[in-house]
């Protein structure tokens, strides 16, 4: 049986490479994403040629209830049950809690925690009832330690990890796994927009001496995403190469 796998942000730069390992997997992969990045969608399908139709696009906007609804009725009509689901979506709107107005603060808890519970609600109920479930949230390091001028994307990004733990408890005994991937500094078009000084510091403070990879997260994404990974439940993998460390 193929399963089902939606990744939410599905052509960002950590969504890609999530996107063809879990099809590489055996998954049956839903690229979910804006439907407004026509060039991206374009390129992203030409980087995935090769796996011969194991990864399709869908659009969705994560931050309205009704457009995941209707992503997953897409998806279930036309592939079946959704089985697999990874939260990649994400924004920033830097600035310091001084200077950041409301809109600044709704428009990425709009996308980062309610896209959350927007896509897990729309699957939750199906995956208890089969008995199987495999979802995966991506917090940030940012989430654990915070960062000068992300008190908006700190706060969502922890919340993300509390929101997997409650609903991690309440799904355990129907085989559903709702798991956190805190990934820390990646070589990803975000990063790269960094000034290099700063970029260079980043570096010298991470203990394995580079930057992550798209790679490198999709790994953790897929171990947790396993058929067999079912004892696993609430826990949160950190991938940040050593940048930060808690018991």
């Amino acid at each position: 049986m193929t399963r089902i796998a939606i990744v939410t942000g599905g052509i960002g730069g950590l969504g890609t490479e999530i996107c063809r390992q879990l099809a590489l997997a055996g998954r049956q992969v839903i690229a979910a994403d804006l439907p407004a990045r026509a060039e991206r969608v374009e390129a992203f399908q030409a980087e995935l040629a090769d796996l011969d139709g194991a990864i399709r696009f869908e659009p969705v906007d994560v931050s309205d209830f009704a457009s995941c609804n209707e992503l997953i009725q897409r998806v279930e009509a036309a592939h079946g049950s959704v089985d697999v689901l990874v939260n990649a979506a994400g924004i920033t709107r830097d600035t310091t809690l001084r200077k950041m107005d409301p809109q600044q603060w709704h428009e990425l808890m709009r996308v980062n925690l309610d896209g959350v519970f927007n896509m897990c609600r729309n699957v939750v109920e199906g995956m208890s009832a089969r008995g199987f479930g495999r979802i995966v949230n991506l917090s940030s390091v940012n989430g654990q330690t915070g960062q000068f001028g992300q008190t908006n994307y700190a706060a969502a990004k922890a919340g993300v990890h509390g929101f997997g733990m409650a609903l991690a408890r309440e799904t355990a005994r129907k085989g559903v796994t709702v798991n956190t991937v805190s990934p820390g500094y990646c070589d990803t078009p975000l990063v790269a927009k960094v000034p290099a000084e700063i970029r260079a510091q980043i570096i010298e403070d991470i203990p394995v001496g580079r930057l992550g990879s798209p790679g490198d997260i999709a790994r953790a994404v897929c171990f947790l995403a396993a058929d067999d990974a079912g004892y696993i439940t609430g826990a949160n993998l950190p991938v940040n190469g050593g940048y930060f460390m808690s018991f």
